[in-house]
């Protein structure tokens, strides 16, 4: 399959030659998307620096930090309005996802449509988080699996590999969340429109260098939408 990873970056200077890197040495010919908002630690001149015509990789530069969910949508509409893949990865660019675990993901979509790398179901696992975090997360999950399907063990983990057919199936235009809540949003709009969503165990590790983007204000919207979004599900 012809992937493409897309990566959202804000201020993420400190590790976006590493992981592009890590996923050229993990993923052969595996293309990457950078969707920078106007880092001003100055990302995106780090990626076109990097860029050479032997190199896939490209970057979308955007006028200002509008959320990551708007981040992912901006670069999934570029490459699926350029044909660019079959297969399309969502990670984070700060370590935490690992390059490794991209090509056991884009082999689960040979019998699924979307494939979430989970980090609860057995053989996956998360490293790093304090106390407060995993509570947080646990709590997250629950709320969903309550709200929407038991089935899904992750709902709010980003780190997924879709077919491009099943992100043209849930009409992007349409989609208002971000943080958590667009995870999850995109996840239930794929199972209420009939596409097979499968989970591939990964080890998630927290960052070591940068800051993370997780506030307060992310987790509230989650609580505010998920009840919203059962519809796609029942």
């Amino acid at each position: 399959m012809n992937a493409l990873v897309v990566l959202p970056t804000y201020n993420e200077a400190p590790n976006i030659q590493a992981i592009v890197s890590d996923l050229e040495e993990s993923v052969p010919g595996c293309g990457v998307l950078v969707v920078d908002d106007n880092s001003p630690d100055g990302t995106g001149g780090l990626v076109r620096s990097m860029m050479s015509p032997g190199r896939k990789l490209s970057i979308l530069e955007r006028p200002c930090k509008q959320g990551l969910g708007a981040a992912y949508l901006a670069g999934f509409q570029h490459v699926l309005a350029r044909a660019q893949a079959d297969v399309v990865v969502q990670m984070d660019a700060d370590g935490s996802h690992d390059p490794g675990a991209v090509t056991t993901l884009i082999q689960a979509l040979a019998s699924a449509d979307l494939a979430l790398g989970s980090r609860y179901v057995t053989g996956g696992a998360v490293e790093g988080w304090p106390w407060l975090r995993k509570a947080l997360s646990a709590v997250g999950n629950s709320y969903a699996r309550l709200w929407l399907s038991r089935e899904i063990a992750d709902w709010t983990g980003g780190f997924k590999a879709w077919r491009t057919d099943c992100l043209r199936g849930i009409d992007l235009s349409q989609v208002r969340s971000d943080g958590y809540a667009f995870q999850v949003e995109l996840t239930a709009r794929a199972l209420g429109a009939g596409f097979q969503v499968a989970e591939v165990p990964i080890t998630f590790r927290n960052r070591t260098r940068g800051k993370s983007k997780m506030t307060p204000a992310v987790a509230a919207e989650a609580v505010r939408i998920v009840p919203s979004l059962r519809r796609y599900v029942r």
